[in-house]
């Protein structure tokens, strides 16, 4: 059966956004260009301003979208973990492929770096983040931490620590993170 022009569409927007998460990691922010999205996308160049108002919104979008899905995928891991070591294991678990010098590490770094020049960017990334942490908070509370929000935000921060420094470094390591974590939020608990 032929798609439909909307279906069409989805699916050219939905080529550029993977063309450009990969061309972040790939070559970094300001080196991708339109010509170079298109062509990886398979697509004419004038599709990648039709579908997009600019390339940094599509960049943006890209970004967004990536980590997002990494955010939902930890959310899930942590939801769906019977106690807080399970819960934590499971965040280094995710984390474990991301060594510094795969795409999606790349991507993170250079999106936190474009924000800090972006305020659509930062805006939209901070948003994201800021659910993450409030879900963090939530689950938290649920293990009968003594403080969720503030516990929350030093493990966000320590996520976003471990992403951000790991292209820099590879001794960064989640599951050393991990058993740091557990210690320090079960002395908590007890306390």
């Amino acid at each position: 059966m032929a798609q439909t022009s909307a279906q069409r569409g989805v699916a050219v927007r939905s080529r550029l956004l993977q063309a450009a998460a990969e061309l972040i990691g790939e070559r970094g922010w300001h080196a991708v260009s339109t010509r170079m999205l298109a062509e990886r996308a398979g697509v004419r160049p004038g599709l990648v301003h039709y579908h997009f108002a600019s390339l940094s919104a599509l960049l943006n979008a890209a970004a967004i979208a990536s980590i997002t899905d990494l955010l939902d995928e930890s959310l899930q891991q942590l939801q769906g973990a019977p106690d807080l070591e399970a819960g934590l294991r499971g965040i280094a678990e995710l984390l474990q492929p991301y060594s510094g010098d795969d795409p999606f590490s790349l991507l993170y770094l250079e999106a936190y770096l474009a924000a800090a020049r972006d305020p659509e960017l930062k805006t939209e990334l901070s948003r994201i983040v800021e659910d993450f942490r409030a879900a963090l908070t939530d689950w938290l509370r649920a293990n009968r931490q003594s403080e969720p929000d503030a516990t929350a935000r030093v493990l966000m921060a320590t996520i976003d620590g471990l992403l951000l420094q790991r292209p820099m470094t590879s001794s960064t390591d989640p599951q050393a993170m991990e058993t740091v974590l557990r210690r320090l939020l079960e002395q908590e608990s007890t306390a």
